[in-house]
């Protein structure tokens, strides 16, 4: 049986503490079954006010939990009292009224409890001080069947408090009749626990751990399995992967929503193949007559006419016919012809001036790192060559570009739990402390520190930035209080009040230790030696502020760290970038995001169309329409990447250098445009309208995928 239980946090009055200056800041958190929902905090008062309305799941069973909470910011929150109560012995007393008022009185503990179930009892004074006011309402389910429907509201004060409950006796009657839930048994080697305060909490027999938040079962799917280590990992049998943390329909959901937009993403980037629509063409004479034996004439991509030989596999520009097989000897290893852009062949020794790398679409992560790690260090500064298997792509810029955004997305990814959001709302990334999960994890931050410093060193973006102490340690520049402000605001606030404040006026317990959760792990860190028993005084609370700050910009990732650099220096060392600060290596890594339409007007160049070509005016009032995200996508679907450089389009780079925007008049009407990442070109059609003309971009830019021969 089920039904929707909304709770109304009306307001409290806390017992005054003379010795502190400053009150508390209470919350109330409302626990019943396995959920747990809170108010919002009310600082520094000893009465405060929250007319807050919280919704719960309930059944005729259920007991209500309310705790007082004062919230605190550099340890563990403080209970200031709890109560129980019953619906079902709520609704007897009160004559199944939907809507009824309660006044609780609350129990107050002599010392303060932590956040986390402990063995030992709490002790508590017969003391009844604090009251809080709430109001409940039992809504009706959907279907509306058997729910109370009285609407009058009912109060009552008991005379004292039993046990911390707020319970009273009334003639029983029966009970209200609500629709049915099923809250599911606990996953295997889990107990419920109740301890002496009435708090319920949840064993876990096998890992020996607790935790107040009732385990959910494994989403549809999963199986729990143990390592022969006896390392606990969980298996995907849908998608036929494993992971050391354990799911939940939360983190399935989440992981969903993350391929969904990595699959958009992987759409947006493949848009730079140059397919188009070729007319039929018509059968010509050739005044030269027919080709030799075994002999085929063929057109590329760009119109340009070669010949194949089918019996030696070879294939030439000049015409058999008048001029014959150029060389049928193999060159010796490590040399290529290459043709000029009027045909003329040119001989190169192609080994010192590239590498090959080759990775699948599908494999993108685990390929690229076998391959990055198998180069030697200062072979990953040579020119880069990605090729993707089944694409016919040349490589001149535009594949790498492609490269480098996808496989950033795709190492960076926090699913992996290398690295971690900085905040609640801040995206940027920094190290995951509980990185250690993955027994290589520190191979692969190596993997990434190369990676990262490929990147900056051939001027190629990423997709997501790090936090700003992240690229500091980059550039080998200390560390400052100031930075934690860009990552942790509350706690930068809070070491500034204490620096701010005399804290022995203000009563405050500090010692020189902190708390740390790592995987629902709570241990503590001591600053210094036998920290924990050094308390903070007005002498010594800088060496405390410095402390801590080391420890949050640092804490638990140091071993990461230090491969992350170890990679990163055998391909750019850092004295390389000395002259720069972490703002400027952040847009050298990351580029600029806003998409500014009159720089990219006043930096494209074009081939026979003019700058007031009703193609050329039709193009730019096509751009001016769209939101940024769609300019992005265009933009990648002619450079490669979405990213600008520092400069701007001024700064575009192609295959040989400097290279700006370029558009330019190819094809027929009924073709599709084209471009040509690696020399930042788009090849526009001459369309006859501006209707069709946006008809075709948008296609081209939504539609294509993958790289076609340059």
């Amino acid at each position: 049986m089920k039904a929707q239980l909304q709770v109304t946090v009306i307001s409290a009055k806390l017992k005054e503490n003379k010795k502190n200056w400053f009150g508390p800041s209470p919350y109330v958190e409302v626990a019943v079954d396995g959920q747990s929902k809170r108010t919002e905090k009310c600082n520094n008062t000893h009465s405060p006010k929250w007319k807050q309305a919280l919704t719960v799941i309930v059944t005729p069973v259920s007991k209500l939990i309310f705790r007082v909470w004062s919230h605190q910011t550099l340890k563990a929150d403080i209970l200031l009292g709890m109560a129980t109560l019953q619906i079902s012995e709520t609704l007897k007393a009160n004559d199944l009224k939907c809507e009824l008022a309660l006044i609780f009185f609350f129990l107050l503990p002599s010392v303060g409890t932590s956040s986390t179930p402990s063995s030992n009892p709490v002790s508590h004074t017969s003391i009844v001080i604090p009251v809080l006011a709430f109001s409940h309402t039992l809504d009706q389910d959907e279907a509306g069947a058997g729910a109370a429907t009285a609407t009058s509201t009912s109060s009552q004060t008991p005379s004292g408090p039993k046990s911390g409950a707020s319970a009273s006796s009334t003639p029983a009657t029966a009970p209200p009749r609500i629709t049915a839930m099923n809250s599911g048994p606990l996953p295997p080697g889990w107990e419920q626990r109740v301890d002496q305060n009435g708090r319920v909490y949840y064993v876990d027999h096998i890992e020996k751990r607790t935790t107040w938040d009732r385990p959910e079962p494994l989403p549809t799917g999963w199986e729990r399995r143990v390592d022969p280590m006896g390392r606990v990992y969980y298996v995907d049998h849908i998608t036929r992967t494993t992971t050391w943390q354990r799911p939940t329909q939360e983190s399935v959901r989440n992981y969903e929503e993350w391929q969904h937009q990595r699959s958009q993403l992987q759409g947006a980037m493949q848009q730079f193949n140059q397919r188009f629509i070729y007319g039929v063409s018509a059968i010509t004479f050739d005044p030269l007559g027919p080709l030799p034996h075994g002999w085929e004439k063929r057109t590329d991509t760009n119109g340009r006419v070669y010949f194949v030989h089918h019996p030696t596999r070879a294939t030439q520009w000049e015409d058999p016919r008048t001029q014959g097989l150029l060389n049928d000897k193999p060159l010796p290893e490590g040399w290529e012809m290459r043709f000029t852009v009027e045909g003329i062949p040119y001989f190169q020794l192609s080994m010192p001036q590239h590498i090959k790398i080759t990775v699948s679409r599908k494999t993108l992560f685990e390929d690229s790192f076998q391959q990055i790690m198998s180069f030697h260090p200062q072979d990953l500064r040579r020119r880069l060559w990605i090729i993707f298997p089944g694409e016919e792509g040349l490589d001149y810029g535009g594949v790498a570009r492609e490269w480098f955004f996808l496989l950033s997305h795709e190492v960076l990814n926090p699913m992996y739990c290398l690295f971690e959001y900085a905040g609640k709302d801040n995206y940027c990334l920094q190290i995951n402390p509980a990185s250690y999960i993955n027994p290589d994890h520190l191979k692969y931050f190596k993997f990434i520190g190369r990676f990262i410093a490929m990147a900056l060193f051939h001027s190629k973006f990423i997709d997501t930035g790090f936090s700003l102490p992240f690229y500091k340690r980059i550039l080998n520049k200390p560390l400052a209080l100031k930075d934690l402000e860009s990552i942790d605001p509350e706690f930068y606030n809070s070491l500034i009040w204490i620096k701010d404040n005399n804290i022995e006026e203000c009563g405050l317990e500090m010692f020189f230790s902190v708390d740390k959760e790592i995987l629902g792990e709570v241990t503590t860190h001591e600053l210094k030696p036998d920290g924990g028993n050094i308390q903070v005084t007005e002498e010594n609370k800088e060496e405390y502020i410095r402390l801590v700050a080391e420890w949050r910009l640092s804490r638990g990732v140091e071993e990461q760290t230090q491969a992350f650099f170890e990679g990163f220096n055998e391909v750019l060392p850092q004295q390389y970038l000395q002259y720069f600060d972490a703002k400027e290596l952040e847009v050298m890594l990351c580029g600029m995001q806003e998409i500014d339409l009159v720089d990219w007007q006043r930096n494209t160049i074009y081939r026979h169309y003019a700058r007031s070509s009703k193609q050329i005016l039709w193009f730019w009032q096509f751009v001016k329409e769209m939101d940024n995200e769609k300019r992005m996508r265009l933009l990648q679907f002619v450079t490669g990447t979405c990213r600008l450089p520092v400069g701007g389009f001024a700064d575009l780079m192609g295959s040989n250098g400097p290279q700006k925007f370029c558009i330019e008049k190819v094809g027929k009407e009924n073709w599709l445009p084209r471009s040509h990442t690696c020399f930042n070109r788009l090849d526009l059609p001459p369309y006859k309208s501006y209707e069709q003309l946006k008809e075709k971009l948008m296609f081209a830019i939504e539609e294509t995928e993958g790289f076609g021969q340059e």
